[in-house]
């Protein structure tokens, strides 16, 4: 049977500085809003733009980095793959929100401007899970109907038990 794929590749401008939390296992996570921008011409010759929003997930040393190196305005290229997650809000209403947990990353900045390469395995323990007393989505998903709150990581291909805070 053949395999899916799940692959994001995106170049664009930080939205926001890096939030980068740590959970009680000492592993760094790191949230932060992408733009990308399309243009073109409509039927009456007018330039015509649209922004994306995507909201990224950074993990260990790569979360480390962009806490670094990164912030509002830096251009980025971007590889990851999307991940749901649902949880259940204050009124019981189930909630949504879908990321690009991100496995490699390229500062596209000049050098003077924090510019570098950072790509490869620097440890995705997968899905983002809130540290005590905070959502690591740092606020309200932008670009998207799903509405922000407290999520929930899901099952398999995690982090160590030790590194859930629950």
């Amino acid at each position: 049977m053949a395999r899916g794929v799940n692959k994001v590749i995106l170049i664009g401008n930080l939205g926001g500085d890096p939030e980068v939390r740590y959970t009680p296992n000492g592993a760094a996570v790191a949230n932060v809003n992408l733009a990308t921008n399309e243009s073109w011409t409509d039927r009456n010759g007018e330039k015509q733009d649209r922004t994306e929003w995507h909201r990224l997930v950074f993990w260990s040393k790569l979360a480390e980095i962009v806490g670094q190196y990164l912030k509002k305005g830096s251009k980025v290229y971007i590889e990851g793959r999307l991940q749901t997650r649902s949880w259940d809000d204050q009124s019981g209403q189930k909630r949504y929100t879908t990321e690009v947990v991100v496995n490699d990353m390229q500062m596209l900045d000049g050098r003077g401007e924090g510019g570098g390469q950072f790509a490869g395995d620097y440890g995705d323990p997968g899905p983002a899970v809130p540290p005590p007393g905070g959502d690591v989505g740092g606020g309200p998903p932008m670009g998207g109907d799903a509405p922000s709150g407290p999520p929930v990581g899901s099952a398999g291909g995690g982090p160590e038990d030790d590194d859930l805070p629950f």
